[in-house]
């Protein structure tokens, strides 16, 4: 048994034992000493899915319209169950707010109690624990109107034993994200619940500390999972709202957190509103992450360089986002992509090239998949990817990162017409001797992007692990790909005789993608993954392929978009941007 396995089952086992300590606590509480305003965002459409019975989590469907109980439907696996325990649903009934919503939430509430009340289940862990609290405080006056003196005893109650729980165990929850859920539900409690007062100040005072520990001088987390970032951007932003709320003051190092997340979010956030999609994190939902900046109320940007290991070019209506560092290290790196160098485009409200994405909501196989570097908008080389998955844990099934990138430098700055990002990574040095060095361009009008890929044999040493390479292909080179994968909304035609490709959008607006026409240039399915989908969706992705047969190679293209003129769309692509080049 390893020491992480053995680990989260002696965590699982003092977490069931505190939480039936819990709940004999003598302590009572009868009503609120304040109740914090609700700050969450529910979806009405997912409210009104949840009452007809359509409960959607973590990728997977399982229609109940009939049953009594939430409870009592047999979850799937256990990120379902823990989506259920973690009571976020509670948001988007709250914004249906009607009787039924009201009635069904009030049903799923005391039915938790009935069920796992007594210190069981699944959801007695620290993270759900705060974030279950966060909601029944939020959602009170919604689920209490209507109910019975008792039903009021019994809610309270409960609040105040998972209050004790959280006060016991908050140091139990993993550090970042998890930990911030925990200290954040238990500062709810302590500053709402009468009685429970004594429980904040220790809570206010270690978020500070888990601030200073995970928060970087960068604004940003050691998972660099940017929508990770936004949800603890979040709940600091409530927390801090909470001690507002209470006539409390915040500590320096809990405003200083929120103050260098702020610009990084931004750096992080495209063109249309959403996330750059790296490191297991999605989009976000619509309008999350600007009403979270808007809340926050901090202007700061984030000065010239990276942010959380990312670089931005933006112009006109586009964006570009680079991931342009190694990927995440140590604990952090169990949900690490192999992604450096890879970027994504945005333009106007249209995401353009894109990554895959998160694939852990489709089961092991798509999460694995969704890793890789060909799952990116970057390079692989040898069919391989630009760091490797250790075996997965025998008990917990996390996966590892190992062989990764260990150098990348970069240089950001500005150029002709417009704004450069150039960088390079050593992924592939160790089994090909090769570095991997990316240029790209961005037109100052955003209607533009060159890219250069070079694979360099540069030491001596290098050079004579890629001549082993190549006598052991014969010299027949060894195979690379370039990878731009496309929104499922775009459009994607070949053209000019196989030499470009033209992606429409949705809105009327076309790009077109060209090479310096050395190289092999297609289009192959691609698969696009967001949660709360029950499958993949279907996409292409455009492939660049050949072969390094030399110790310089490189690769150029360009993404252009079309001009409308007074007789209609020219095709920019037309004026090769190559036809001056050697």
């Amino acid at each position: 048994m390893t020491s992480t396995s053995f680990n989260a089952r002696k965590t699982r086992f003092l977490n069931q034992w505190h939480a039936r300590a819990a709940t004999k606590t003598r302590t009572k509480a009868t009503g609120f000493v304040s109740s914090p305003e609700p700050r969450t965002i529910g979806s009405f459409a997912r409210g009104r899915q949840l009452i007809a019975g359509n409960l959607l989590f973590s990728g997977s469907l399982i229609e109940a319209p009939d049953a009594s109980s939430l409870w009592e439907v047999a979850t799937p696996d256990q990120d379902f169950a823990r989506d259920l325990h973690g009571f976020a649903w509670m948001d988007d009934l709250a914004a249906v707010g009607d009787v039924r919503a009201r009635a069904t939430a009030q049903r799923w509430l005391w039915g938790w109690i009935d069920h796992y009340g007594k210190g069981r289940g699944i959801g007695w862990t620290a993270d759900l624990t705060g974030r279950r609290l966060i909601r029944w405080i939020n959602h009170a006056l919604f689920v209490l109107r209507g109910t019975s003196q008792n039903e009021s005893d019994i809610f309270y109650r409960s609040l105040v034993e998972q209050t004790d729980f959280l006060s016991r165990r908050w140091h139990a929850a993993a550090p970042g994200l998890p930990r911030f859920e925990a200290l954040t539900g238990l500062i709810y409690a302590g500053l709402s619940l009468e009685g429970q007062e004594a429980r904040a100040d220790p809570a206010i005072k270690a978020l500070a500390r888990e601030c200073e520990a995970q928060i970087d001088a960068q604004g940003g987390l050691p998972t660099r999972n940017p929508e990770e970032l936004l949800h603890a951007f979040t709940l600091l932003t409530w927390a801090a709202a909470a001690l507002s709320d209470a006539g409390r003051g915040t500590p320096a190092a809990h405003m200083e957190a929120i103050e260098r997340i702020a610009p990084t979010l931004r750096t992080l956030r495209h063109a249309d509103g959403g996330l750059a999609r790296f490191h297991g994190g999605g989009r976000g939902a619509e309008g999350w992450l600007d009403h979270a900046l808007a809340t926050a109320k901090i202007k700061t940007r984030q000065p010239d360089g990276l942010s959380m290991g990312y670089a931005r070019l933006s112009a006109g209506r586009t964006s570009v986002i680079v991931d342009a560092s190694p990927p995440p290290g140590g604990a952090a790196s169990f949900n690490a992509h192999a992604s450096t160098l890879a970027f994504e485009l945005t333009s106007g409200r249209r995401p353009l090239v894109v990554n895959c994405g998160p694939g852990d909501s489709f089961g092991a196989d798509w999460r694995r998949a969704g890793r890789a570097t060909p799952s990116h908008s970057g390079l692989s080389l040898g069919g391989y990817s630009s760091a490797r998955l250790a075996e997965p844990d025998r008990y917990t099934g996390a996966e590892a990162l190992i062989e990764c990138p260990t150098y990348v430098p970069v240089q950001i700055g500005s150029v002709g017409d417009g704004t450069q990002f150039q960088g390079g990574h050593n992924g592939y040095v160790a089994g090909f001797g090769l570095t991997h060095a990316r240029s790209l361009e961005l037109a100052h009008d955003g209607r533009g992007l060159a890219g250069e890929d070079m694979l360099l044999a540069i030491e001596e040493a290098e050079k004579r692990a890629f001549d082993r390479e190549m006598d052991a292909v014969k010299l027949g080179g060894i195979p690379f790909e370039i990878r731009f994968h496309l929104h499922p909304d775009v459009d994607a035609t070949v053209d000019l005789g196989g030499a470009a490709i033209s992606m429409a959008q949705k809105s009327g607006e076309i790009w077109v993608f060209r090479h310096d026409g050395t190289h092999k240039l297609s289009l192959e399915p691609s698969v696009y993954l967001e949660r709360n989908r029950l499958k993949p969706r279907a996409s292409v992705q455009i492939l660049l392929s050949g072969r390094v047969v030399d110790y310089a190679s490189r690769v150029r293209w360009s993404l252009s978009k079309a001009q409308e003129t007074a007789i209609g769309v020219r095709d920019l692509s037309l004026d090769d941007p190559y036809d001056d080049q050697d």
